[in-house]
């Protein structure tokens, strides 16, 4: 059945053609042009990945592969990291390995792979305590070259400024380097990005202080496709009503309180383009 289960279904199909335009050059494997953190439905996600549904439901149920999140409807939801997961899983059972071995061999895996990470993040820390930032600079293009932005900021980037804030000593001056040079990256990524054709959006800090993580996504939009420019002070209130007919991501840096959901709501209900930007924690 697993192995019947991946014919009948072609990548050639819409949905995988809109995906690799939107930006396969920079890593991004279908992020929607309408959100910045999409959710596939388990059609969609049989089409693109080229797995029969049934195949998928027993991929879950029966051997413990992945675990979508489900809507208040109680239907699968699917993101890129699902769909990241359901593609080693094919490679896995198409190199020979049994469905029933597969999740070992995936956490194994992810093991190496989070070693990696960790070691990764180390030599930045000793980059970061020569307190030189061309050095810091040029460590950090390097690594943009190697990951993708995603990687990059989730892997890299958001733990060794996680580490330096637990650092009482000499934390605040390191991090205040770092976020500089961070600034410094995230606009020239974004002006890069510009020389491509892409759809205008501006993203607005809505509640939330963190300067430097409001440039950081906007380094990741601009990698998914998207034109950004930055409103570089968070505000109380994004007042969509200020720009007309742009599409606006809001970034609060944490879950949206009841009273944003249902601002947004309304905002949305008066016509304006406008959606928040939210990013799925890496496992």
């Amino acid at each position: 059945m697993i192995a019947n289960g991946m014919q009948g279904y072609t990548k050639e199909n819409d949905l995988y053609k809109m995906c690799k335009l939107v930006s396969l050059e920079h890593g991004c494997t279908g992020l929607s042009m309408s959100d910045s953190m999409a959710f596939y439905s388990i059609g969609e996600v049989a089409e693109r990945c080229g797995i029969n549904p049934v195949t998928l439901r027993a991929w879950q149920r029966r051997y413990g592969l992945f675990k979508p999140q489900r809507s208040e409807g109680g239907h699968r939801q699917f993101d890129e990291t699902d769909i990241q997961r359901i593609e080693e899983i094919k490679r896995w059972i198409q190199s020979g390995v049994p469905v029933g071995k597969v999740k070992a061999l995936l956490e194994e895996s992810h093991s190496v792979e989070n070693d990696d990470w960790a070691s990764q993040q180390e030599e930045m820390m000793t980059v970061l305590r020569h307190a030189r930032p061309a050095k810091l600079r040029a460590a950090i293009v390097t690594a943009g070259r190697q990951h993708t932005a995603d990687a990059l900021i989730d892997h890299i980037i958001l733990p060794v400024r996680q580490r330096l804030r637990l650092d009482q000593n000499t934390a605040r001056a390191i991090c205040s380097m770092l976020d500089g040079v961070l600034i410094d990256c995230a606009v020239a990524a974004i002006s890069e990005s510009r020389k491509k054709a892409g759809k205008e959006a501006l993203l607005i800090g809505w509640d939330s202080d963190d300067r430097t993580r409001l440039w950081l996504e906007a380094w990741r939009l601009s990698q998914q496709g998207w034109n950004i420019d930055v409103l570089a002070e968070p505000l109380d209130s994004p007042r969509p009503e200020l720009f007309p007919g742009q599409h606006i991501f809001v970034w609060t840096g944490k879950a949206l309180s009841l009273r944003q959901q249902e601002q947004l709501t309304h905002w949305r209900e008066q016509g304006f383009d406008i959606s928040s930007h939210h990013v799925q924690r890496p496992g």
